[in-house]
């Protein structure tokens, strides 16, 4: 099984720096990493170019001209250029822990999409992870919320890993999906424009295939960058179209992935 590891970016090659070089040192590395860039200016391709040239795996820059937030479209872009069968898929402020492929490969099911679990780390705590381009150890350091979400344990996972049917808690900074899951549901709907709920509206379209949802703790640790939080002001519209998707039990949407295919 091929596994294609992509990250979301927007002008912040240094927190993309720190969440690659994480990926960089997995267990088990990822078959290839696409960047999907919704419109960085030009330092961020140099950068990318740069840290490409010396991965242990190929680096794919997938970019779009920035016309405002188009996450759905960028993600689809990046998905349609992935040669790998399954898909994990993180944001660009997030720091992986080094078992987080290999966790990840472990809970993937056919038939299921997997939803993990973060840490967020604090203002200061992120400066200094910034600056020394590593995650420290965060199970007693200040500075972490939700502070189980950094303890691993494969024991734990099994015991509290769980399944579920529910939108709730669907964040796709760690998420992983089949490919022709995504594909058969034509994959992010880029009719959201602005922050919030593509992800739900993508997951919806998931269950209402069929496809079901794993839950997974204790493993595939995952460690939030902190940030200012995205403007919300299409939030509204956004929640409108999630709720048709529901209401109606769509299990496609018009403006998606085929057109990359």
């Amino acid at each position: 099984m091929r596994v294609s590891l992509i990250i979301t970016t927007y002008n912040w090659k240094e927190a993309m720096e720190v969440s690659l070089l994480s990926a960089f040192h997995q267990t088990v590395l990822p078959a290839e990493i696409v960047v999907a860039d919704d419109g960085s200016g030009p330092d961020t391709r140099e950068f990318i170019e740069r840290i490409a040239a010396a991965a242990p795996v190929p680096v794919i820059h997938s970019w779009q001209e920035d016309q405002g937030f188009r996450l759905a479209r960028s993600r689809n872009r990046a998905i349609a250029r992935t040669s790998g069968d399954y898909i994990v898929l993180i944001d660009g402020d997030i720091i992986l822990e080094r078992h987080f492929i290999e966790d990840h490969l472990r809970f993937a099911r056919p038939g299921y999409f997997i939803q993990g679990s973060r840490a967020l780390l604090g203002r200061e705590l992120s400066a200094r992870v910034l600056k020394k381009k590593v995650m420290e150890p965060s199970f007693c350091v200040c500075g972490v919320e939700n502070k189980k979400n950094c303890w691993r344990s494969n024991l734990l996972a099994r015991l509290f890993s769980f399944k579920s049917a529910s939108l709730t808690g669907i964040k796709t900074c760690n998420f992983a999906f089949w490919k022709e899951d995504a594909v058969a549901v034509n994959g992010f709907n880029e009719e959201f424009v602005g922050w919030g709920r593509e992800d739900s509206e993508f997951t919806a379209r998931l269950l209402n295939s069929g496809v079901r949802r794993q839950n997974m703790r204790f493993n595939a640790l995952a460690y939030h960058l902190y940030h200012p939080m995205n403007d919300r002001t299409r939030l509204e519209h956004n929640d409108r179209i999630l709720k048709r998707t529901i209401d109606l039990k769509l299990t496609w949407c018009e403006k998606g992935i085929d057109q990359y295919l």
